[in-house]
């Protein structure tokens, strides 16, 4: 009999009671998915991410006591397996790029269709960023803008190891699953983003990210 694959491990952390009921009752209906903790404010969303360390987390913004944004800066998540999908319905583009530049993985808007939601756990899981387009569109348009008039090159020369390095930055993974990936050190991995960043003109993973989606850094 074949082994049956692992569901996703998911705590919910979301401070409206019917928002994480209607939210449960979609995501139970998934074979490989399964709710495992739920959180209403952002410190006990801390204490379950510590004791159940789920694969995701779904991560409201506006939380009493402690927000969404607190919670990112708190919590070290290279120390977790945990990924971060921040659900919003906020107007703030400020919150979303803080919070993606602190870590999250995601950003689904809470009016987005099921199934773009599910698509989005689903991809975060597997190692990759999920951007809603909706939320992103004038933050990449705005790097865009700071790309074209910035000190970057339009080829820059990268080595075949620190384009498989900003490839694999740009799915999500962090450093030491990238030495993992590529049996080098995880200091060695810090090293090569260094010279990216320098080569580039970025200033951090997000722009780094962003810049290979619009210059096609990687074959």
């Amino acid at each position: 009999m074949a082994k049956s694959k692992k569901p996703i491990r998911i705590l919910m952390a979301d401070d409206h009671a019917i928002f994480r009921d209607g939210l449960r009752k979609l995501l139970d209906a998934e074979d490989d998915i399964s709710i495992v903790g739920e959180a209403s404010t952002g410190t006990q969303c801390i204490q379950l991410l510590g004791k159940l360390r789920p694969d995701i987390l779904l991560l409201d913004l506006r939380m009493p006591d402690k927000d969404g944004l607190a919670v990112l800066e708190e919590v070290n998540f290279d120390s977790l397996p945990t990924r971060v999908i921040v659900l919003t319905a906020t107007e703030d583009d400020r919150e979303v790029v803080r919070a993606v530049r602190m870590g999250a993985r995601g950003i689904v808007l809470k009016d987005s269709a099921t199934d773009l939601l599910i698509k989005s756990i689903r991809t975060v899981y597997s190692g990759e960023i999920w951007l809603d387009k909706k939320k992103t569109s004038d933050v990449i348009e705005a790097f865009k803008k700071s790309a074209e008039s910035g000190p970057r090159r339009d080829k820059p020369l990268l080595s075949d190891r620190e384009k498989e390095i900003v490839g694999l930055v740009a799915q999500g993974f962090r450093n030491r699953e990238i030495g993992e990936k590529l049996f080098i050190s995880e200091q060695t991995v810090k090293n090569h983003l260094h010279n990216i960043f320098d080569k580039l003109g970025v200033s951090d993973r997000l722009e780094l990210a962003l810049y290979s989606l619009h210059h096609k850094v990687i074959d």
